[in-house]
């Protein structure tokens, strides 16, 4: 990935022979030929597409071939849209982002966290991964219930107190799908179709968790495959006892989970900069460098779920990346020059 990274990231020089998306095409298929690079791409500029790619397999076993509708999971890349699901609820006057979480969740153990504090990964409290890596019943599904009542049970610290610092957290984003639920009184799967999806005519994206324990596999999906050095070939995780949380964590939602396409992440792209879903005060907030991510490095921010640059070579910077076993995926959005790059793979 750091390669490709490379040519979407620095100036390409275009010859008179050579356009940006013949080089990118050229570039890509090498990639596929010479260094197996298995997913979809996306480049647009000023709002329209630019360079649309599939290379590889949705399915190494039956040979099935990725199209630019192929679906995948999305990782991380997912926390935006709970954030925008939060965001709607606050625009609707149904929560604020002061509220404390204990106002939801009266049982936990920790105090002073607020959603805000979700939203920026400052609350500082205990990574669920970690807790269920040493504690669950690995022949078990986890849902968010259980996080929760995990949380209780260890009481386990706080990294730090909230608001002081900043630190990646995923079981922030749980239980900011537990909180769209609370409020909403809908399942988070169905208040994201109906709040975020359908507006957007993302016809191709779903919230999709419980595959491996409900063993049902939506049409066109691209199947997540790691490289089994042993084998020496692409294996689906679930076999591998060192990825057994892709089973034990299926049920899970808000922190991953949303499931898209290419074309789906450029609707989401454009929505990003209009007011359909939420007021443009909203927006900016969402989109604002609020909090610095690093004490030792003053260009790099987070939003409301996603990483912001504010200064770059090519302007402000709005972007997250993804990754969970079998997938890789990232949404760059250059927001002061309006060019967007998507980059979904499955090995």
């Amino acid at each position: 990935m750091k390669k490709i990274l490379l040519l979407l990231f620095v100036p390409v020089f275009v010859t008179a022979q050579k356009d940006h998306a013949q080089l990118l095409q050229e570039y890509m298929t090498g990639q596929n030929k010479y260094f197996q690079f298995n997913g979809t791409i996306l480049v647009a500029e000023k709002g329209k597409p630019i360079y649309q790619q599939a290379l590889g397999y949705a399915d190494y076993n039956s040979r099935r071939m990725l199209n630019d509708s192929s679906v995948f999971e999305l990782a991380s890349v997912s926390k935006q849209f709970t954030a925008m699901g939060i965001m709607i609820l606050r625009d609707r006057k149904l929560l604020s982002y002061e509220n404390n979480i204990k106002k939801y969740f009266p049982q936990l153990p920790y105090d002073n966290i607020t959603i805000r504090n979700l939203l920026t990964h400052t609350s500082g409290i205990p990574s669920y991964e970690d807790q269920f890596e040493k504690n669950w019943d690995r022949k078990k599904i986890a849902f968010n219930k259980d996080i929760i009542d995990m949380l209780v049970q260890r009481h386990d610290t706080l990294f730090f107190k909230p608001g002081t610092k900043w630190q990646y957290s995923n079981t922030g984003y749980a239980l900011l799908a537990s909180i769209i639920e609370k409020v909403s009184g809908m399942r988070y799967n169905d208040f994201m179709a109906i709040n975020i999806f359908q507006p957007l005519g993302m016809s191709h994206t779903f919230i999709y968790n419980t595959r491996r324990s409900a063993n049902k596999i939506p049409g066109n999906y691209a199947l997540g495959y790691v490289y089994a050095d042993s084998l020496k070939r692409y294996i689906l995780p679930d076999s591998l006892s060192k990825f057994d949380m892709v089973y034990y964590l299926d049920g899970i939602v808000g922190d991953g989970c949303v499931n898209s396409t290419i074309g789906d992440l450029f609707k989401w792209d454009r929505a990003l900069y209009s007011n359909k879903l939420v007021s443009k005060a909203s927006l900016e907030e969402m989109l604002s460098p609020l909090i610095r991510t690093s004490p030792t490095d003053s260009s790099s921010y987070y939003g409301f779920g996603v990483s912001v640059l504010p200064k770059s070579d090519k302007g402000k910077v709005i972007s997250h990346t993804g990754g969970w076993p079998g997938y890789r995926t990232m949404i760059v959005r250059r927001t002061d020059i309006d060019e967007t790059i998507i980059i979904l793979s499955n090995n």
